[in-house]
């Protein structure tokens, strides 16, 4: 269609959070892009009558069904486990788009700052109106620097390697374990030891900082359990940004409350609340671990992951319209 005139697609966007970097999205306004989500399903049927384009996160067979122009559907992040892509027509191509790495290798290192150093006593104890650290009161324990700790990396994708650039820049000494340990390094990545999945205990029992970075699949479900807990040092901590899954909840909570590890950061959770009002993100309580920091699967979720995820999409759209090659394409 080059040299062409082009004609312009419909583009429909059922994820709320992208409707925020609209601006991004409809940048040039060759096309027409619909903002539709589930709160109104006669508006959001009749947009997915005409779409060329779906931009989602997650979506079900019933909307696939109505969907006869689909061309691409475009996932607004990289996983796609929430979409029944084998209900899709043969011919609808499927993009993801990334942008997370920096995002969440900063939150890893954040938390793990946190947890060496007591961050959320010392806040407490002041909200409280109580002035105590270490050098006042020999009761509390000092803090430690991750210069010259080592870290231990499951998985070494996008977001491992962010990890690994990020804690070698401050100092550390950096392990991984990974399914093939003899695969090429991500660019800017020095390590001091590399290991496969059947040498996870050793690389475990090396680490002061564990970053769980692998995807959810059959083979990690669970990799993180009582036996892998129990070979960490008992000084050392677990930060997870991957999946939930990946980690056994119930030896986790008993490794928190036995002392088996001395802490952890939980950014992803086995269970995913969409509203305040659903169950709890996890079967077990760890609101009561003062050693835990807590967040909302949020690690990834910054101005720039998402206006660059938006850019992502855009360029993509574009590109179908044109007949150009499409970027980070899961399904052709």
């Amino acid at each position: 269609m080059s040299g062409g005139a082009v004609r312009p697609l419909e583009v429909l966007v059922t994820e709320p959070v992208m409707g925020r970097f609209r601006d991004v999205l409809t940048e040039g306004g060759a096309h027409r892009w619909t903002f539709a989500y589930g709160d109104d399903p006669a508006a959001l049927a009749a947009a997915a009558a005409t779409a060329d384009v779906l931009v989602c996160s997650a979506a079900d067979r019933e909307l696939f069904a109505g969907m006869e122009r689909l061309r691409l559907l475009h996932v607004t992040g990289a996983g796609y486990d929430k979409i029944p892509l084998d209900a899709l027509r043969p011919g609808v191509r499927v993009a993801n788009t990334f942008h997370h790495g920096r995002s969440i290798a900063e939150h890893v290192m954040m938390v793990a700052m946190m947890l060496l150093r007591d961050v959320a006593r010392g806040e407490r104890d002041m909200r409280a109106g109580v002035w105590r650290n270490a050098v006042v009161d020999p009761s509390y324990a000092f803090g430690g620097v991750l210069a010259g700790r080592v870290l231990g990396v499951l998985g070494m994708g996008e977001i491992g390697g962010e990890v690994a650039r990020l804690a070698g820049a401050l100092g550390m000494r950096v392990r991984t374990v990974r399914r093939d340990p003899g695969a090429p390094l991500p660019a800017g990545v020095d390590l001091e030891w590399v290991g496969g999945q059947d040498r996870l205990h050793e690389m475990l029992g090396a680490c002061d900082v564990v970053v769980v970075t692998v995807p959810l699949s059959e083979e990690t479900r669970g990799l993180v359990d009582a036996a892998a807990l129990a070979a960490m040092k008992p000084t050392a901590v677990l930060v997870n940004v991957a999946r939930g899954a990946v980690v056994d909840e119930k030896a986790l909570h008993s490794a928190l409350s036995d002392g088996t590890i001395a802490g952890a950061g939980l950014d992803v959770w086995w269970r995913n609340p969409r509203e305040p009002a659903e169950p709890p993100p996890s079967h077990l309580d760890f609101t009561g671990f003062d050693n835990v920091v807590l967040t909302p699967h949020q690690s990834g979720h910054t101005e720039e992951t998402f206006r660059g995820r938006a850019e992502d999409i855009r360029a993509n759209v574009e590109a179908l319209a044109e007949g150009r090659p499409l970027r980070n394409l899961v399904r052709s």
